[in-house]
């Protein structure tokens, strides 16, 4: 019994089978004749038996060629398709992106969807989270890109835009004359939660928390329905929610940015999605002072 078949000699002996001839077999694989005619000799060695009839005006296989001649082509097809899809990988591989959940809701997803549709060999993996456990990842070498909140000027790179906060009440069920004041906000990492804790902390208020999520839109909710106030991005503020601020005790917090975060080998498909990302935070956050910056 063979054992460890050559692919070459299977592709040479499907050429013949198929085109019935040594001469055509041998210019589809790019071979000479009589090294395609050697190749047929070995695997008919391998089998034990011949494979090819060649008295006639066209080879054709014998009944063993003939069992063979299926196999043969899938295998044959098999490695075409693993050589294809390995290629296709290195050549394309994946884009790896970080987002920020008020971005990856409604404001990316129609750029990534557009960008899958138009990239098909390109494996986009988009990861929505707190923009301090998406920067570790970034640092650890897991994203290829991050868009990110963070203290201005703190990390420069592809581009930054101003994001200003407000402190952030319900216009129908106000909490901030409550004592100890009701807080809603973000999981230890979120960057607005130690923003608010440190402002009302120097300026001697007493708070509690009252409702903490990893959503933005969940605490958007639970501010507007009374359950407590919030330091959230301005644009963010809506119909339901009363803008707060210095005659309501409550001093005004530094802006954060939104930056866009890029690792330096950055493949074509990548930059090409980098660069619609950009175009897409240019106009939700207009260009502040900070939207122009360096490569980094």
């Amino acid at each position: 019994m063979p054992r460890g078949l050559d692919p070459v000699l299977l592709r040479s002996f499907c050429a013949v089978a198929d085109t019935g001839s040594f001469t055509r077999a041998a210019e589809s694989v790019h071979l000479t004749q009589s090294t395609v005619s050697q190749q047929i000799r070995r695997l008919e060695d391998q089998f034990g038996c011949q494979l090819l009839e060649r008295g006639g005006r066209l080879v054709v296989p014998t009944p063993e060629g003939e069992r063979l001649r299926g196999y043969a082509q899938r295998i044959v097809a098999l490695m075409d398709e693993a050589v294809e899809q390995v290629a296709t990988g290195a050549l394309h591989g994946a884009v790896r992106i970080g987002v920020p959940e008020d971005f990856a809701a409604r404001a990316l997803t129609p750029t990534f969807a557009a960008f899958a549709d138009a990239s098909p060999q390109v494996r986009l993996e988009v990861t929505s989270g707190l923009s301090r456990p998406l920067w570790q990842r970034f640092q650890d070498g897991e994203l290829d890109l991050a868009l990110i909140k963070q203290r201005v000027g703190s990390a420069p790179g592809l581009a930054a835009w101003p994001e200003p906060l407000a402190w952030i009440d319900s216009r129908a069920r106000p909490a901030r004359a409550r004592d100890p004041l009701p807080l809603v906000v973000f999981p230890q990492d979120g960057l607005y939660r130690s923003e608010m804790t440190h402002a009302l902390d120097a300026a001697g208020r007493r708070w509690r928390i009252a409702y903490m999520s990893a959503s933005l839109a969940s605490l958007s909710a639970a501010v507007e329905d009374g359950l407590g106030l919030s330091l959230l991005p301005r644009r963010l503020a809506t119909a339901g929610h009363a803008l707060l601020g210095a005659p309501d005790g409550l001093a005004a917090v530094p802006d954060l940015e939104v930056a866009l975060h890029a690792r330096a080998d950055l493949p074509a498909p990548a930059r090409a999605l980098a660069a619609r990302m950009r175009a897409v935070c240019e106009a939700m956050l207009g260009r502040g002072p900070h939207a122009s910056m360096g490569h980094g």
